[in-house]
């Protein structure tokens, strides 16, 4: 399914001195979808990040990977197992298409949600498309502590991570708008670089100065 998306944030590179984001400039027609729609690799804190996100904003907060699995009535490795990667990517298609419409929402997506182009529209019509990066030696360590990783059950994991990174990244950054290296920053930083620039997007009003 190919949505046309009605607004889009060309990412541009602005990389500050401290490397943490990078912003882009705002040249939609309307305003976007009030929900943010994190992307990224396994391992770059999109559903911890996102979760508190959704507490501060006081938005819902849901995993499309969750979904999925609710839906199929399996686990990620089951459907893996039984129906194979593409079964899996058309799944992930059909939940971004289902959220269309919902607002206040913060949207934490599968890490190879990019590897169809077809969904970079469905994420922009979602809202904020938010891209969560890290060095790729960071990742791996995060990864490593998780064994349930369906695409990492190879020979040299560390291999496929970086092989998988490096294949990901360009379609990572035509799917964003707007990105955070979390490699060195905690999570409430992270969460707060988050907000602001979805203050800025949105047109959200600068929260009351405590007294």
């Amino acid at each position: 399914m190919w949505v046309r998306c009605p607004w889009h944030f060309p990412l541009v590179s602005r990389q500050p001195a401290s490397d943490v984001s990078r912003m882009s400039e705002s040249t939609q027609a309307q305003t976007p979808p009030e929900n943010i729609v994190l992307i990224g690799f396994m391992g770059s804190g999109k559903s911890t990040i996102g979760r508190l996100v959704g507490r501060r904003l006081r938005f819902q907060f849901l995993d499309t990977d969750h979904l999925v699995a609710d839906r199929a009535r399996m686990t990620i490795p089951e459907i893996f197992e039984k129906h194979g990667e593409e079964y899996f990517r058309e799944r992930e298609t059909s939940v971004l298409s289902s959220l269309l419409g919902v607002k206040r929402h913060v949207f934490a997506t599968g890490g190879g949600i990019v590897t169809l182009p077809r969904n970079f529209p469905l994420l922009r019509s979602l809202g904020l498309v938010v891209l969560l990066s890290a060095d790729p030696e960071e990742i791996y360590r995060r990864v490593s502590r998780n064994a349930d990783r369906p695409l990492l059950q190879v020979e040299n994991p560390k291999e496929r991570v970086l092989e998988m990174m490096a294949a990901r990244r360009a379609s990572y950054e035509e799917a964003a708008q707007f990105e955070v290296n979390t490699t060195t920053l905690r999570h409430d930083e992270v969460a707060t670089i988050i907000i602001n620039e979805a203050r800025r997007v949105f047109g959200w009003p600068e929260p009351a100065k405590a007294r």
